[in-house]
């Protein structure tokens, strides 16, 4: 199995530690220390003896590593160093795909520091950045030049993000108060929270109103505060997490079941949606050498009614008539803005 990032740094550290000739044949102790350093800086996680063992070993032995570092022990200085005077792992450089591996996966985790549910690990993830971004032959400056990430900024609502999950976990039935985006006024929900789900950098719970008997969406962002309370609940014997989005097209939901969606396109979005499809069901058939079909199999939502009219004029929506009526009803609301 290849190593994780965080590996890598430590056996870079450790390589650092065993050619510095000033500071020659460090303890156990010594790489423990160097390596707890590296990652997470002095009041950091703590990198156990048995870790730093597990890296040695890797180091020796770890044909997927390819290292095969020639570390021992010296009984009389009571400490490691290589029996190869002239070896380093510097010399043996990574490839392209795994320096980009590292890079990547940094780069992502980077993202969400600021995201209440992480920020307990922000200064592990801070040093994890600074000594990827200053570690030889992992600089990411040349990356930055030619490679833009998408930013996840933290939203409103994300500090429930914790005790939701832990009513989840714990099967504990929550009251919320919830309100709607054209209202200034809360209503107290007690739910049942089942599901957390992210949908274009928002957050949203599905949960088990028992006053309604169904099972609800609520954004986080219009989550004015979260009760636990000391109920637990049993869950929904119907409830099953892989199978609850199947069908949808988005977060929302017009109809209860899915239906069979034709939209015809012209080339220019016939490419794009072959490049990025936007939903598992997707089928595109060609018509003629200009025209195209969308098919899909999802249900109606908002989500998709938007996504549609974003594409404008490039698409027509066939069947059913009850989308292509919703739509028409947004274009003509719409283009009463510009009369």
């Amino acid at each position: 199995m290849p190593a994780n990032k965080y590996a890598l740094i430590r056996y870079r550290t450790i390589d650092r530690c065993l050619t510095n000739r000033s500071n020659a044949y460090p303890s156990k102790e010594d790489l423990r220390l160097a390596c707890e350093e590296a990652l997470y800086g002095s009041a950091g996680d703590r990198i156990s003896i048995s870790t730093l063992e597990k890296d040695l070993n890797a180091m020796r032995n770890d044909g997927a590593l390819g290292y095969f570092a020639p570390i021992v022990y010296h009984r009389d200085e009571r400490g490691y160093y290589y029996e190869d005077e002239g070896y380093s792992i510097e010399n043996l450089q990574l490839n392209d795909e795994e320096l980009d591996a590292i890079r990547f996966a940094a780069k992502t985790l980077v993202q969400f520091r600021n995201v209440p549910i992480f920020s307990q690990f922000d200064q592990a993830i801070s040093k994890i950045d600074d000594r990827l971004r200053l570690a030889p032959n992992l600089d990411t400056q040349a990356l930055d030049a030619v490679v833009q990430f998408e930013s996840a900024p933290s939203t409103r609502g994300s500090e429930h993000l914790i005790p939701i999950l832990q009513g989840i976990r714990n099967r504990k039935r929550l009251v919320i108060s919830h309100r709607k985006f054209i209202s200034t006024d809360a209503t107290d929900y007690s739910i049942d929270p089942y599901l957390l789900r992210e949908y274009r950098n928002r957050w949203y719970v599905i949960a088990w109103n028992e006053l309604k008997g169904q099972f609800r969406t609520y954004g986080l962002d219009r989550i004015v505060a979260v009760e636990s309370t000391a109920e637990t609940f049993q869950p929904q014997s119907n409830f099953n997490a892989d199978e609850f989005f199947v069908h949808s097209f988005g977060i929302s939901k017009i109809s209860e079941h899915p239906r069979d969606i034709r939209v015809r396109c012209d080339r220019l979005q016939y490419e794009y949606l072959s490049s990025q499809p936007v939903h598992a069901s997707q089928e595109l058939i060609q018509l003629d050498p200009n025209r195209f079909e969308l098919k899909l199999h999802v249900l109606l939502t908002f989500e998709l009614v938007q996504f549609l009219m974003g594409l404008g004029p490039a698409v027509e929506v066939i069947e059913p008539l009850e989308l292509k009526s919703l739509i028409k009803d947004q274009l003509e609301k719409t283009l009463e803005h510009y009369q």
